[in-house]
């Protein structure tokens, strides 16, 4: 039910806003967008096709023919029908097939053999191309062998860069819908990328940067009782992930938010009775410490960071008399 030309969403595009948008957040494309301001479905899935190797080139062409920098030029009028859409450019490979049918009156599968002996250059299956697309032109309609040519040798030209428009129009499908949900959804959309690239610190760096500059939506640091194991949203703002710490696995935080539940750690005495941290281990505790996971329990980290290993055997002892019925000396807070 997403529509297809939600304002919001083709603003940011056209802004360039398209980091954790598929397919459109590299930094090449971004500022792309930014030239070309897509304003509607099919700009979206013509970026995608000519944003490679050899289309590139008419990308420059591309914008100043959208925005009437310069004349769209179209070899014959029935052409026009089927390059509108790409401003005169041919842009997809069923563009060429279409043009063959259309001026020199091919069947589909014709069509779709003169396309392949174009992509691949093959000069022999091209000498017997070019005669029976120049007759096929004069015969359908009349037109002469000097402008069925110049058609061919355009069509030649381009073949060899069209992308196929399905797969395009496919991508462009995932890459408005993920720039819708971020238009209209930016916290939820930015939590839910984050949580794509969970083990990977280095993007999670940039993410949250777009997060705190880019959208200006606030980032709770990661607390034991306040995190989950993944990015969350509450209240507007996107909750860091414990599981998102550089050594800390996602399974390990895990069991201390479950052992949390609906009932917030009060002491560290308390989440170590709670929490078995010999389970947890060592290297996630300290990464938690340094981060200021226990702050809420007591600020002074560097503390916290000494006492993790007498914290750790503290649990351990709890959750052994737990497992073997004995009552602990201290009871439960």
């Amino acid at each position: 039910n997403v529509p297809l030309d939600d304002p919001k969403t083709y603003e940011l595009l056209a802004r360039g806003d398209t980091l954790g948008v598929f397919q459109l957040d590299n930094s090449g494309m971004r500022a792309l967008l930014t030239r070309l301001a897509p304003t509607n479905f099919e700009d979206i899935s013509a970026v995608l096709a000519l944003y490679r190797p050899g289309p590139m080139e008419h990308i420059p062409r591309y914008i100043d023919n959208k925005f009437g920098r310069k004349p769209i030029e179209i070899l014959d009028e029935r052409m026009k029908p089927i390059l509108e859409e790409t401003y005169g450019i041919i842009v997809y490979q069923e563009q060429v097939m279409q043009i063959a049918q259309v001026m020199a009156g091919y069947s589909l599968g014709g069509a779709d053999l003169l396309r392949r002996a174009m992509g691949k250059k093959n000069p022999e299956e091209m000498a017997r191309e070019r005669p029976k697309f120049i007759d096929g032109a004069k015969a359908t309609h009349g037109i002469d062998l000097r402008k069925a040519g110049e058609v061919f040798d355009l069509l030649e030209k381009f073949a060899n860069y069209g992308f196929n428009k399905s797969h395009a129009a496919a991508y462009a499908v995932v890459s408005y819908q993920t720039a819708w949900l971020k238009a209209n959804h930016p916290v939820e959309f930015m939590a839910a990328v984050m949580n794509c690239d969970i083990h990977l610190t280095d993007k999670l760096s940039v993410y949250a940067e777009e997060v705190r500059r880019g959208l200006g939506i606030t980032i709770v640091a990661p607390c034991v009782n306040r995190s989950e194991a993944m990015f969350s949203v509450h209240d507007g703002q996107v909750v860091y992930a414990l599981g998102a710490l550089k050594n800390v696995g996602v399974e390990a935080m895990r069991m201390i938010v479950a052992a949390r539940g609906d009932r917030p750690f009060v002491t560290l005495f308390d989440l170590a009775r709670r929490v078995d941290l010999k389970r947890v281990g060592k290297r996630p505790l300290e990464m938690l410490a340094r981060a200021g996971a226990f702050d809420v329990l007591d600020p002074n980290r560097r503390r916290v960071f000494d006492s993790l290993d007498a914290l750790t055997a503290y649990s351990a002892a709890c959750h052994e008399a737990a497992g073997s019925s004995q009552v602990s000396l201290f009871g439960e807070a």
